[in-house]
């Protein structure tokens, strides 16, 4: 599906003249900002648009007005449409003052809401979808050519993700997508109907671009995926998810393996074997419950019950003791009793997360859940809301609180907490993902982003870990994604980087960060 619509708004300039006189300056390079709502599959798909605006000759901006604002949607929850228009109509004015700048919305909203962007925001110069994020600097270079708003929907994907060009926002870790889309019919979930059905990569393309990642600097990756452990299912092998983990265990340098996000249906005994059996697979597994109640499952089309999510963190914990574990839940579905809601207490209780991320159920337009009798009232889904965050942020403080005393390995990330400034404390992540602030000795070595520092906890919060160690206490390991962190910074400012040498300027890589509570 491809539309060109005029538009008053487009900020098109006439093109440049052929035969510029030698003496006139180039002309200054477009800036871009993109903008990201919703999941890790969204933020990889950022660095994709980054990357192909950096490959066109766009660059970033730093703190000004950009040229180009581009908007990578979520659908998942209403107000994912309430944020992009809320955004869109305070750029309208800015665009309207700024002759040239352009503003593009890809996504998951612009594949569901489609020609309604261009009608409720005229002021939008392009429009693509979730399968063709590989058009998006056509789409703005014919946008500015015919002075029209450009609109284009594929209904599969056009080519993979990951073979486009890609901008990561740090060098220490990544996300490498193992595949896309999704073969589950939830019916809550609108992600199918704007993904597409799973579409696998192969295993070798997978290991190659993690092997470039390692070669670069890159000590952990995070293998992405809508439903990482049925892949394989394209090319006909069940195990195939097992299989890759073990071979992520082969790469030398690669020191952290993480995935998201599994299907509990799917979920075998042989992953659990591979994360226990392979040491750079890291103690920490994301299962999503969604709801303990066995009636809400059924309703929701998740194909497992209460039993076997349970028993699934018992093998997992009895082959894996030192695992943390997060989870989705949802509050509120259509028909939930109070009878169903204490279900879900009661497997949160018996789970024992070490976090949770917290949703009242939104009603989406394209889901069948969205036509389900019993839709609940928003005061009875708030306060089964504020129950549940109150029994989990309780669950997350004493499993917090087993922390203390154990010594902990952390990679130091270029994000620290709000009171950095007054605590001068660095943050990073454990193995098992937990957040945690730590200070440096007077006297010792500081880290650099990437590094890795061994520490004792000393105190423990709902939401973080704080280390304040001694002297003695303190160990720092220098890393490769440290060594990448500073040719990284030395690039940026046109500085030699201590110990650089020649090679050709390393990728960056993206790691979003955790939220630091549950919602």
């Amino acid at each position: 599906m491809s539309l060109t619509i005029p538009s008053s708004f487009s900020g098109a300039q006439p093109s440049e003249e052929a035969g510029s006189l030698p003496h006139e300056a180039a002309p200054r390079p477009r800036t871009y900002q993109v903008r990201t709502f919703g999941c890790q599959m969204n933020v990889h798909d950022s660095e994709r648009m980054a990357g192909m605006l950096e490959d066109a000759g766009y660059v970033a901006a730093d703190g000004e007005q950009a040229d180009v604002v581009v908007f990578n949607t979520c659908a998942v929850r209403e107000n994912a449409d309430n944020k992009l228009y809320g955004n869109l109509g305070i750029l309208a004015p800015v665009k309207a003052a700024n002759p040239g700048m352009q503003i593009a919305v890809g996504g998951c909203l612009a594949q569901k809401d489609r020609e309604t962007i261009l009608k409720k925001a005229p002021w939008v110069d392009a429009v693509f979808g979730t399968h063709n994020v590989g058009a998006l600097p056509a789409l703005l270079d014919r946008a500015r050519h015919n002075n029209e708003a450009q609109l284009e929907i594929l209904e599969s994907l056009d080519v993979f993700p990951s073979t486009l060009p890609t901008k990561r926002d740090s060098v220490y870790s990544g996300w490498v997508s193992i595949s896309v889309g999704c073969n589950n019919t939830c019916t809550f979930c609108i992600v199918p109907a704007l993904r597409g059905k799973e579409k696998d990569r192969r295993p070798g393309d997978i290991l190659a671009e993690i092997q470039a990642l390692v070669d670069d600097g890159a000590i952990e990756v995070t293998l992405l995926g809508q439903n990482v452990n049925s892949y394989g299912v394209e090319f006909g092998d069940r195990q195939a998810f097992s299989k890759l983990l073990r071979a992520c265990g082969d790469i030398e340098g690669l020191e952290r393996v993480r995935f998201t996000s599994p299907h509990p249906a799917a979920f075998t005994d042989d992953v659990i074997d591979a994360m226990a059996e392979t040491p750079n697979v890291m103690p920490q597994l994301h299962m999503p419950l969604q709801s303990g109640s066995d009636s809400i499952l059924r309703a929701m089309k998740r194909s497992y019950r209460s039993t076997k999510f349970l028993g699934i963190l018992d093998k997992v914990r009895e082959k894996i003791p030192h695992a943390a574990i997060s989870t989705d839940i949802i509050v509120g579905f259509p028909g939930e009793t109070e009878e169903d809601f204490q279900a879900t207490l009661d497997v949160v209780e018996q789970s024992r997360f070490a976090t949770a991320f917290t949703f009242q159920y939104s009603k989406r337009p394209g889901t069948p859940a969205a036509d389900l009798p019993d839709q609940l009232p928003k005061a009875v889904v708030q306060e089964r809301f504020e129950r549940l965050t109150a029994l989990q942020d309780r669950i997350a403080a004493e499993e917090n609180r087993k922390q203390l005393g154990r010594r902990v390995e952390v990679m130091v990330t270029a994000q620290s907490g709000r009171k950095a400034e007054e605590t001068h404390r660095l943050s990073g992540r454990s193995q098992d993902q937990r957040l945690v602030h730590f200070s440096v000795p007077e006297g010792a070595p500081a880290p650099r982003p990437g590094d890795l520092v061994t520490v004792t906890i000393t105190e423990a919060a709902a939401f973080h870990l704080v280390a304040d160690p001694t002297p003695g206490d303190y160990s720092l390991r220098r890393s490769r994604a440290g060594d990448a962190w500073d040719r990284s910074q030395a690039d940026s400012c046109g500085a030699p980087a201590p110990g650089a040498g020649a090679g050709r300027k390393g990728v960056s890589l993206g790691m979003p960060s955790l939220p630091l509570r549950t919602p």
